[in-house]
C-alpha cells in the first residue's frame, strides 16, 4: 500500500514539508509507503472550462504538473495533500492545480481515504483545511481525522518543529491513514448508484 503526499507549498523543504515528513515517517513504521511529491513554483494554468476533460480523461493542458499528480493518485492507495496558509486559505497555485485534477478525474478517486494538512504562521488554518477537505467530500473519498485539526504552526521548519502538539496531530493522522487502509484492504465497497445532476434554472 501507498499513500502520495502533495507538497503544495512554493517551498520545496519548507514548513508544510516538515509536516509532510513527520506523516511520510509514521507511515512507515506503520508498513505504509509513501511519497512526497512537490508542486514546483513555477506558472500553472487554472481550469478554463473547455470541457476536454470529458472525453480526454486527463486535463487538456499538459504542460504542468496537473496530470502527473492524476497519475500519482491513481496509483495510490491513499491522498494528503498539504499547503501552507496565504490569506486564510490555501497556496493559489495549488488550488489551481487541483481543480483540474478533480475535475477531470476524481470518479477515479473513489473510496481512496483523503487527508489534508495546513502549515501557518498564526492564523488561517481552519478556513484553509476547509477548503482543501472539500475536494474529497465532493469526490467520494472518506476522508482522515486526527485528534486534532491537522496543522502545524511556525514560521520556519525549525519553528514547526517545536510545534509539538502540531507533530503530534500528524503522527496520529498518519497511524489513523494506515489502519484505515489496512481496515479496507480486499474489503467489499458500497455499492454507487449513477450520479443525478441538478440544475437550478428560474
Amino acid at each position: 500500500m501507498k499513500v502520495l503526499l502533495i507538497n503544495g507549498s512554493p517551498h520545496k523543504e519548507g514548513c508544510t514539508f516538515t509536516a509532510l515528513t513527520e506523516i511520510k515517517d509514521q507511515l512507515e513504521k506503520e508498513g505504509i509507503g509513501s511519497e512526497i511529491f512537490w508542486i514546483g513554483n513555477k506558472p500553472v494554468r487554472g481550469c478554463i472550462a473547455c470541457g476536454k476533460c470529458g472525453t480526454l480523461e486527463r486535463c487538456a493542458f499538459d504542460d504542468d504538473v496537473a496530470n502527473e499528480i492524476v497519475d500519482k493518485i491513481l496509483e495510490s492507495d491513499g491522498l494528503i495533500i498539504g499547503s501552507p496558509v496565504y490569506y486564510a486559505g490555501p497556496n493559489g497555485a495549488l488550488c489551481a492545480i487541483l481543480d483540474r485534477v478533480f475535475y477531470s478525474a476524481s470518479s477515479k478517486f473513489t473510496f481512496k481515504p483523503g487527508a489534508s494538512v495546513v502549515s501557518c504562521r498564526r492564523g488561517g488554518s481552519t478556513a484553509s483545511f476547509d477548503r482543501l477537505n472539500k475536494y474529497f467530500t465532493i469526490s467520494n473519498m472518506p476522508i482522515v481525522a486526527s485528534k486534532y485539526w491537522n496543522m502545524v504552526h511556525g514560521n520556519s521548519p525549525e519553528e514547526v518543529k517545536q510545534d509539538l502538539e502540531g507533530l503530534h496531530t500528524m503522527r496520529t493522522l498518519a497511524r489513523n491513514m494506515a489502519w484505515l487502509l489496512k481496515s479496507i484492504e480486499g474489503k467489499n465497497l458500497p455499492e454507487q448508484e449513477e450520479k443525478v445532476f441538478t440544475n437550478f434554472i428560474r
